[in-house]
C-alpha cells in the first residue's frame, strides 16, 4: 500500500486541470506555490510514481522534454511544429488500426501511440513567431 502524500494529491489536481501537457519543470513550479519547499526531485519521484499507478500518463514524444496528462481517457496528441506545445486532437477514436497492424504481425498487437505533427493555430496566425 502507498503511503498517501498531499504533495502528490497537488501534482495530480495539477494536471487534472490542466489541457497543456506540462513539463516536469512547470507542474514543479506551480507545486511550489503550495509547497515551497518541495524540490524537483520529489516532483520527478511523484510523476513517475502517479504515471506507474495509470493515474496519469507520460508523454515521451521524442521532441523535448517529457510532458504530463492527466486526462487518462483514450485521446490523440498534436504536437506543434512551430511552438513545441502539445495539443489535445479531437478525432475519432483510431483503435481499428490495431487490427490493421496485428493482420500484418505474427504476434499479437496490445495498442499504439499515435503523435500527429503540425502547426497550432496560434502558429498558424503568428507565422513569423513560430
Amino acid at each position: 500500500m502507498i503511503k498517501h502524500s498531499r504533495q502528490r494529491e497537488c501534482i495530480k489536481e495539477f494536471l487534472a486541470n490542466r489541457y497543456d501537457h506540462p513539463t516536469a519543470e512547470t507542474v514543479y513550479l506551480n507545486v511550489r506555490k503550495e509547497f515551497p519547499n518541495i524540490s524537483l526531485g520529489t516532483v520527478y519521484r511523484n510523476l513517475s510514481l502517479l504515471t506507474k499507478l495509470g493515474e496519469i500518463r507520460k508523454l515521451s514524444t521524442g521532441v523535448g522534454p517529457d510532458r504530463f496528462d492527466g486526462n487518462m481517457s483514450p485521446h490523440y496528441h498534436l504536437l506543434c511544429t512551430g511552438c513545441g506545445n502539445v495539443l489535445d486532437l479531437e478525432i475519432e477514436n483510431i483503435d481499428h488500426i490495431n487490427t490493421l497492424a496485428n493482420s500484418g504481425f505474427d504476434g499479437e498487437i496490445e495498442g499504439h501511440v499515435t503523435y500527429f505533427f503540425g502547426k497550432c493555430r496560434n502558429c498558424l496566425e503568428n507565422k513569423n513567431f513560430c
